[in-house]
């Protein structure tokens, strides 16, 4: 097989991602799958209802609080953890069979859920994503207008604490310009892909 910039492996690597509602990790993670089959992102399952174009399976897979707790007691989640009243977690399932097949794996997770996995010793590379300043958060939140002011402030209070875990992370990536900062990220992934592993 004619080697890649990325792709190369027979067992793909995990890639722990964490920012604050807003930051754009979302974009960035969907331009990293869009460029390279090699990298899919997990797919969490979450009991909170859709928001406006969220398709099941695609952006999230939808439980009812009922189903979510039942798999968690299976021992079906990677990591799941309680954000603003709703539950969300990564099937540990969906993870595996990615990574068997080549693929790197990309969650998206709080800092809650990263926190977890390393605490796990899992091997992963974490990676949190920032944005410029906490004024630069309040203006993305409130042009995306997806929640409402009380919920904005809960999230912007959210994120000063997330903000504080940032030390703990492998990298970290102020997102003040898009597409520097996708380069960043991009270059991440290639230089941990070409990591020789102890």
């Amino acid at each position: 097989m004619e080697q890649q910039v990325l792709g190369n492996l027979s067992y793909g690597r995990l890639f722990i991602i964490s920012a604050p509602a807003g930051t754009g990790k979302t974009t960035l993670v969907r331009l990293l799958t869009q460029s390279f089959s090699c990298i899919v992102e997990s797919v969490s399952c979450t009991t909170r209802p859709p928001r406006a174009g969220e398709i099941d399976g695609k952006d999230y897979f939808f439980l009812t609080r009922e189903a979510f707790e039942e798999r968690k007691k299976r021992g079906d989640f990677l990591e799941s953890a309680e954000v603003f009243g709703h539950f969300y977690g990564t099937s540990r399932e969906f993870v595996e069979e990615q990574r068997k097949k080549g693929k790197h794996i990309v969650l998206v997770i709080d800092t809650q859920g990263a926190s977890f996995l390393k605490s796990q010793k899992i091997d992963a590379t974490y990676i949190f994503i920032a944005p410029p300043d906490l004024d630069v958060l309040k203006e993305r939140l409130s042009g995306r207008k997806t929640e409402n002011e009380k919920e904005r402030e809960e999230r912007l209070s959210w994120a000063r604490k997330e903000m504080q875990c940032a030390a703990s992370y492998d990298y970290l990536i102020v997102n003040s310009d898009l597409k520097i900062a996708y380069e960043v990220l991009k270059s991440v992934l290639i230089a941990e892909e070409h990591k020789v592993l102890n």
